[in-house]
């Protein structure tokens, strides 16, 4: 394989789950060129190919990149991801989000590269009736944020129609964890998952950990989620971009493990990996939050070998320590 068939671009690269994927496709062979305007990405987790600094909707810039590097292929992270801040501020998430995926779609197809990996989210379903998840569950979004990425999908159909694009659309679940080897993690400002949360307020960096409503219809009365760990989905990513460069169909899977954990069940395995006693303070339920939301991974695991291989525990135990390599405690 020539060196210019092997460069996948990727954006957002410099992001928690980007930077991942970045080390999966350079362990697979491949040479990732991270485009990264680095708004809340981060140059030191750049670590795998070049950087370049430049944002998805300024085509000149992309022209300019595709023109250099001739990627055969596009991982797509890049993106906004806070809901809270979607619904405040939509304009921000419809002009980053979709204008900017147009215009990197846009760019694309002035250059001939016909394969894109997107990173979508299970956010795209809303608040589905069943569980647990299938790919041809309804798709609902309940916020500017979903419905942005549910946009993006119906882009990438459509120039596949009229254009000829390949494309595979990941639909994450939860995702969590850190490196196992310790060389990126998830650094978030501000830290809005429950894990990492979970991980300041056993540190003492947070008071308590608040629990957003505790009278849900489960099993202990706190939501239900499925998390997948990082490196899964890095894996996940070059397994879908193997799927089209192999001449696989374009369509979305879902990312998951299919094993769904309650917001106590994490705080408790917390406290046995840290060894410490996490404060707890209830409070509300959020309004828009599902009772509980689980992936049914099986196509994902037909079509394209994957199958999530850490559990929670291991999740929690690796990003407990990306979190004190962090702080400075190891």
């Amino acid at each position: 394989m020539s060196i210019s068939s092997r460069v996948v671009l990727v954006t957002g690269g410099a992001g928690y789950i980007g930077s991942h994927a970045c080390k999966a496709l350079a362990a697979a062979g491949f040479v990732p060129v991270v485009l990264d305007n680095l708004c809340r990405g981060h140059r030191d987790f750049v670590r795998w190919g070049p950087l370049e600094d430049a944002d998805i909707g300024d085509g000149a810039a992309l022209d300019r990149v595709m023109l250099q590097h001739r990627p055969v292929a596009i991982l797509h992270f890049a993106a906004l991801t806070y809901v809270g801040e979607s619904v405040g501020d939509p304009a921000i998430y419809y002009r980053n989000n979709v204008a900017g995926s147009l215009s990197l779609l846009e760019a694309a197809r002035r250059h001939g590269i016909r394969h894109i990996v997107f990173s979508s989210t299970c956010a795209t379903y809303g608040l589905p009736e069943r569980m647990p998840i299938v790919e041809d569950t309804p798709q609902a979004p309940i916020h500017p944020y979903g419905a942005s990425k549910l946009m993006i999908e119906r882009m990438l159909a459509d120039f596949a129609a009229a254009y000829g694009l390949r494309w595979t659309a990941l639909r994450y679940f939860n995702a969590c964890g850190a490196d196992p080897d310790g060389e990126v993690g998830e650094r978030h400002d501000p830290e809005t998952h429950l894990i990492p949360l979970t991980l300041m307020a056993a540190a003492g960096r947070l008071p308590h950990i608040r629990l957003l409503g505790n009278d849900y219809p489960t099993k202990d009365g706190t939501c239900i989620r499925d998390y997948i760990h990082v490196a899964d989905l890095a894996d996940a990513h070059v397994r879908a971009l193997r799927h089209l460069l192999d001449g696989g169909e374009p369509r979305a899977f879902n990312l998951g493990t299919g094993t769904g954990h309650t917001v106590l069940d994490v705080i408790r395995t917390a406290e046995r990996v840290t060894g410490r006693s996490i404060p707890v303070e209830i409070a509300p339920q959020r309004s828009g939050d599902a009772a509980e939301l689980v992936a049914d991974p099986s196509l994902a695991a037909s079509v394209l070998g994957f199958r999530a291989t850490f559990d929670l525990e291991e999740s929690i135990r690796t990003a407990w320590r990306w979190y004190q390599s962090e702080i400075g405690e190891v």
